[in-house]
């Protein structure tokens, strides 16, 4: 790849909701090559499915323009692939809708605690989830990985999405993958790692700042102190990681809300934004299926969305 395409790609990952913008209602084939022509390599996939038709599946991904019309000649309907991390430029959160499991409130705890909030675009899926892209950090490799209680994928390095315009029949009939929305500029990198704990907040060893198990079991004063010492930007993440050990260890949530719910006030969180804090992490930590949200899509997305669902 020479230095002006690698440029391009750069500039198409940073504004992958032009290039998603571009490609709505326009044939598999055609879409296909909009995406090449970006310097996003794809490969093909059934025809109203996930599965590859390629051999090696997204490690034979191409952005070669002869190889992805030879693609397409041979399967016309082929659903589009595209791989995630530095193939590619682009990272996903998958937000999964899946029986019981719904990830839209996960994901909003995350994007209030500025780990999520700086994405490009939004694809609605045709599960009625959501793919929220990023930019990947051209500097860090970032695995693919899945909280599945928590309903959240990431898709970066190893992994990859079927992307728009690409179909897939569900009960109300068949549903495109779609762009609902764009970022607000300024779409940054996830911290995959950051993301992953704030959701499964499982450390090795007890945190160095706090000795989480006494003798006598958990010390809930000495985590309550902690929380009550976050700063801006390491409040809300704090208040879920702590309501996650206290819960894990057995202890009730109405005791949970009045050892750390003074300390959250104290850091500086609102009542409403503490209770719902904790309510979340206790369905996390218990395993417990999450109330449906309101909204299919968080509600700082911007740009226009539909009542019908069409993931």
């Amino acid at each position: 790849m020479t230095i002006r395409e690698a440029s391009r790609r750069e500039r198409e990952a940073l504004d992958a909701g032009a290039l998603l913008a571009s490609v709505t209602g326009l044939p598999p084939s055609e879409a296909a090559r909009r995406y090449a022509e970006a310097g996003i390599p794809v490969f093909p996939c059934v025809a109203g499915g996930k599965r590859p038709l390629t051999k090696r599946g997204f490690h034979e991904a191409s952005a070669e323009l002869r190889q992805v019309a030879r693609w397409w000649a041979r399967w016309p309907r082929a659903n589009i692939g595209v791989p995630t991390g530095h193939a590619s430029g682009l990272e996903v959160v998958d937000v999964d809708v899946h029986g019981a499991i719904r990830g839209f409130a996960a994901f909003e705890l995350a994007r209030r605690g500025g780990l999520t909030d700086r994405w490009a675009a939004f694809v609605r899926t045709p599960s009625g989830g959501v793919h929220a892209y990023y930019p990947a950090d051209p500097e860090l490799v970032q695995p693919s990985w899945q909280v599945a209680r928590a309903g959240i994928d990431f898709r970066g390095a190893g992994g990859y999405v079927v992307v728009p315009p690409s179909i897939i029949p569900t009960d109300a009939g068949p549903c495109a993958y779609a762009l609902i929305g764009f970022g607000r500029g300024g779409a940054v990198p996830v911290d995959a790692s950051a993301l992953r704990q704030f959701l499964d907040p499982r450390p090795a060893r007890p945190m160095p700042v706090i000795p989480v198990e006494q003798t006598d079991g958990i010390d809930v004063e000495r985590i309550a102190r902690w929380v009550g010492m976050r700063g801006e930007g390491e409040r809300n993440r704090g208040l879920f990681w702590a309501s996650c050990r206290l819960i894990e260890a057995g202890i009730p949530p109405d005791r949970v809300r009045a050892a750390l719910g003074p300390a959250a006030e104290r850091a500086g969180l609102p009542s409403p934004e503490i209770e719902t804090t904790i309510r979340s992490a206790h369905r996390i930590a218990t395993g417990a299926p999450s109330a449906p949200a309101a909204s299919p899509v968080p509600d700082h997305a911007a740009g226009p969305s539909s009542g019908q669902v069409l993931s």
